[in-house]
């Protein structure tokens, strides 16, 4: 088998912004409805798309529960930092998802809307596991869009950004890989939002632990008393359960209880402060939700590894969304109890 870095050596290929805006022009539309992931990456995917473009965010998707505004339907909204396997739903996300790319199902024009960075580069779960995307959804949406609205990040958000879906261990722990994909995003170049990040300002290893320590410790005061880190709210239990965490009642709809929504605005305070943004609660819906749940489940549960067969038996279910997320394991969410 060829080294990672005897694989590498050969890439030449670029991020295309050209490209991907027109094959994806919604990415760039002003007043959009989106649903977010509940967590860091999802979180500031909103924030900065309501920043630049005044998108509205109009709820949250963890694979296993969904919120959204009861008078918004789902088709009407894009989701940020998940891929959604129905050709009408626009999303964007960047987690591995095709097996082989060599028998690539019929079925899979169900991300015909779906910007995926995997799937961009035509990584498969088959042979390129470990050259999947190592960063978060916002670090190549930022460059997917920057040149729409001239985005640029502010030294005080440098650790922001490192912080966001454990770039700054994946920097050092997958650093072949990590290289390979900053170059894939051209962030060599000035005018990309990233550069400065990872070109041009300079650190030491103390400043950066320094920077890093104090963010971690700003996120901690945040946490909640149950434990639940301040990067992100739960909306669904762990386990088998499928009633919803931190969601309270509201007549037939429901809404975050009140601790829930103060540590969700207390985080977004400090996304957006970092970056200089204004966070503008008005373009967040916070109530008057429809609930779905769904069912959740993956391959390890189901004793089985991935291979042609039982992808495309999944595939097979219509699965709403799916991950690769280890070697042979694939998480997978399917409608039921509750539908589109």
């Amino acid at each position: 088998m060829p080294t990672l870095r005897n694989i590498l050596a050969k890439k030449t290929d670029t991020f295309d912004v050209d490209q991907v805006l027109k094959k994806y022009p919604w990415l760039t539309a002003k007043e959009q409805s989106c649903i977010v992931s509940p967590d860091a990456d999802g979180l500031l995917c909103g924030l900065m798309m309501s920043h630049l473009f005044h998108w509205k965010i109009q709820g949250f998707y963890d694979g296993k529960v969904l919120v959204k505004n009861h008078g918004i339907p789902v088709s009407s909204c894009v989701f940020l930092d998940m891929e959604i396997f129905r050709p009408e739903i626009r999303s964007v996300g960047q987690h591995m998802l095709l097996y082989n790319k060599n028998h690539t199902p019929p079925e899979w024009s169900g991300f015909d809307n779906c910007f995926s960075i995997n799937n961009l580069r035509n990584y498969d779960g088959c042979h390129d596991f470990r050259l999947k995307y190592p960063f978060g959804t916002i670090h190549f949406l930022a460059t997917a869009v920057h040149r729409a609205c001239k985005l640029s990040i502010p030294k005080s958000a440098i650790c922001t950004v490192l912080f966001v879906d454990g770039t700054y261990h994946n920097l050092f722990r997958y650093t072949e890989n990590s290289r390979d994909w900053l170059r894939y995003l051209e962030i060599d170049e000035p005018e990309n939002p990233l550069h400065r990040v990872f070109v041009e300002e300079k650190y030491t290893i103390r400043s950066l632990m320094d920077g890093m320590d104090e963010f971690w410790r700003a996120r901690d005061e945040i946490s909640s008393v149950r434990g639940e880190r301040g990067d992100r709210v739960a909306i669904s239990p762990r386990g088998k359960s499928l009633n919803p965490s931190n969601l309270e009642k509201e007549g037939a709809l429901s809404r975050f209880n009140d601790d829930a929504r103060r540590r969700a605005e207390l985080f977004i305070g400090l996304l957006a402060k970092t970056f200089e943004w204004d966070y503008k609660s008005k373009d967040w819906c916070w109530a008057g939700w429809d609930t779905f749940r769904f069912t959740k489940s993956d391959f390890a549960k189901d004793k089985k590894r991935a291979n042609e067969t039982t992808f495309n038996s999944l595939i097979d279910k219509a699965p709403l969304s799916f991950a690769m997320t280890r070697g042979g394991v694939y998480e997978y969410t399917l409608e039921g109890p509750d539908s589109f």
